[in-house]
């Protein structure tokens, strides 16, 4: 089994580290120095980094990390993401002997166009595309695209646990209340990942029945979402896709 810890680095992004007794592989390490510094109190070898996407906060620690640990680093392909040894296309296997884990590529666009996520044993690390509540804003991918690549995660297993790698839960729970007020999951959620987050806790991982429950943006199919998305653009909406991108221009202005 894995052992899977969440390593704060910037203002609101983790570092995921899979760990299996003295071996670890780091998701999305933005920064090099949280990862040196567990691994060196914790004794272990860094055999794996996987990238999401070709934002700096999830690229910045892969040149000092591969210097200390002469790793294979595993991301998108023609992504133009500086020191990936292992481009990787959606629909490859990733076989990563040390930690032990078998992960699916998942072609993820939206958030960028290079996004892709990793898919194995329940588990899903899915970088800025999925939030807990939310999901990523549209940079030089496009809302269709984001759509659909949720559409896609929405399509897998209730029970995954999902791993994005910021820590926006409270945020977006407010906007989602403001989408669907009346959500009973929602405001028990919220009033839990407050508690979470006054402990100093994580409010990750979550899970997708969790997200199906309380993410509006995986909710635009319901008749109440789109009348409240209606109601705040003031105007009809054509279908899901039109719901989801005034829902995501609405987040994008919400405060």
């Amino acid at each position: 089994m894995q052992n899977i810890i969440p390593l704060p680095a910037f203002t609101d992004n983790y570092i995921w580290l899979l760990r299996r007794q003295d071996a670890a592989a780091a998701v999305d390490p933005g920064d090099a120095a949280p990862v040196l510094q567990y691994c060196r109190e914790h004794g272990l070898s860094l055999c794996a980094i996987l990238i999401t996407h070709h934002h700096a906060d999830h690229t910045g620690g892969i040149a000092e990390l591969v210097r200390h640990f002469a790793c294979p680093v595993y991301g998108p392909a023609n992504s133009g993401i500086a020191g990936i040894s292992h481009p990787l296309h959606p629909g490859d296997l990733l076989q990563l002997t040390q930690p032990g884990l078998r992960l699916e590529v998942m072609a993820t666009p939206g958030h960028t166009a290079d996004h892709i996520s990793y898919y194995g044993d329940g588990l899903l690390f899915c970088g800025d595309t999925l939030f807990a509540c939310g999901c990523g804003r549209v940079f030089d991918g496009s809302t269709q695209q984001l759509h659909a690549s949720l559409q896609r995660l929405a399509h897998l297993p209730q029970e995954t646990q999902i791993y994005c790698t910021h820590e926006y839960t409270l945020a977006n729970q407010r906007f989602a209340l403001a989408v669907e007020p009346d959500n009973t999951a929602l405001l028990q959620r919220q009033q839990q990942d407050s508690a979470r987050r006054q402990r100093g806790n994580p409010t990750l991982p979550s899970t997708l029945a969790t997200e199906l429950a309380t993410n509006p943006f995986l909710r635009c199919h319901l008749p109440h979402v789109r009348a409240a998305v209606e109601a705040h653009c003031g105007q009809p909406l054509a279908d899901e896709t039109a719901v989801f991108a005034a829902m995501r221009e609405w987040k994008n202005t919400f405060s």
